[in-house]
């Protein structure tokens, strides 16, 4: 049933403009009038927000077929950045189109009601893990949710995820690294 919605949502983007961006590209900044809808076609794309310590704060990791910062449908301005993490091609759909096709199509509107009450289960699950008081135990939550580590270059994309400094991270990762593995008993 999921699939099924999430093909629905993906159609009204079959025809949008691609737009092709380079890691670390800026495709929208905050503050930024929303004009457009975007859908990752390829690639990955971060929704982050930086903190007043300068701290960057990943608040979505959009992955193919996924509709970036969903929220600012309902928006007059952007309120994160949206950064290429990789090589990405975004599809780009004018703002009025998209809400007219979701007024005009029940079904697609349904459809859009359940991708925006995934995201925000997807944000509480966040919330979640960044409050857990230890390092070890966010990437303990975040693991066991069945994510797994990307490569080492990536590292701090994690850590952004996390809601921890690149140090922080790596200590953890050392440290569970040294730990000598236990047979389970039995």
């Amino acid at each position: 049933m999921i699939t099924i919605m999430q093909a629905s949502i993906s159609l009204l983007f079959q025809d949008a403009r691609d737009t092709r961006l380079v890691p670390g590209q800026t495709l929208f900044a905050a503050g930024k009038d929303v004009t457009d809808i975007f859908m990752v076609r390829a690639g990955r794309v971060h929704l982050q927000r930086h903190t007043t310590h300068g701290a960057q704060m990943v608040l979505q990791n959009a992955a193919p077929g996924a509709v970036i910062a969903e929220a600012s449908a309902y928006s007059t301005c952007y309120h994160c950045d949206a950064v290429a993490a990789e090589e990405s091609v975004v599809a780009g759909l004018p703002k009025e189109r998209f809400l007219s096709a979701l007024a005009d199509d029940p079904s697609l509107a349904t459809s859009w009601s359940a991708l925006l009450a995934r995201s925000v289960q997807a944000a509480r699950l966040r919330a979640e893990i960044r409050n857990l008081p230890r390092v070890s135990d966010r990437l303990a939550a975040w693991l066991g949710e069945g994510n797994a580590l990307p490569e080492r270059g990536r590292w701090q994309d994690v850590a952004a995820e996390l809601g921890v400094t690149r140090e922080a991270l790596y200590r953890e990762l050392a440290r569970r690294r040294a730990e000598p593995v236990v047979p389970p008993s039995g």
